[in-house]
């Protein structure tokens, strides 16, 4: 191996990041996309000034709250903590989230929720925001990091039927994050379609 480098280079992180999207989605029983649907997805180029460096500040003892959905029923959050960072010249914070309905599961226990919305919602990613997913290990380290690159969309954009939860205002950023999943293009589903 004559000195080729083994580390992935930044875009091919996320071309390997969307692949595995792709396969998780027709893993899953319940997802929205069938094969022939994966063509729809439509992606920002990967770019390494939506990878922020991010101060993250626990929130602690904060109460479970009712989060509307998509359909306009509500899933039980419960705040974790608050990033902070800079991107555009902007300073910006977004809440953290533990779903409390799957945080009793084993395989979720450590998994975070962080929904939010940006200025190219509606027009060239999907109005209802998007969603980036952590882990208590991402926050939990010296060096936090958060790569809008990963942001992906909520099922309810390719299908109804889905309770997406819609992202509190405390998230909502007044910057165009041109980063992660955009608008999908294929044809609005019924679930079970």
């Amino acid at each position: 191996m004559s000195g080729r480098l083994t580390a992935q280079s930044f875009e091919d992180q996320n071309i390997t990041y969307r692949e595995n999207f792709k396969r998780e989605m027709l893993e899953d029983a319940r997802a929205p996309l069938q094969k022939e649907d994966l063509k729809y997805l439509q992606w920002f180029a990967p770019n390494e000034q939506y990878k922020v460096h991010c101060t993250y500040v626990p929130s602690e003892n904060q109460q479970p709250i009712d989060v509307p959905t998509s359909s306009g029923r509500v899933k039980s959050f419960q705040e974790v903590g608050i990033l902070s960072f800079a991107i555009q010249q902007s300073s910006c914070t977004l809440h953290v989230y533990r779903n409390m309905t799957l945080a009793h599961l084993p395989e979720m226990d450590q998994h975070l929720f962080l929904p939010f919305t940006d200025l190219t919602n509606g027009d060239q990613t999907y109005g209802g925001g998007r969603y980036i997913d952590l882990t208590r290990e991402d926050v939990e380290k010296s060096d936090v990091w958060i790569d809008f690159n990963q942001a992906y969309n909520p099922w309810c954009a390719y299908s109804d039927g889905y309770n997406c939860p819609v992202p509190p205002r405390e998230n909502e950023l007044s910057i165009a994050i041109l980063a992660g999943e955009k608008m999908y293009t294929g044809p609005h589903k019924t679930r079970g379609q």
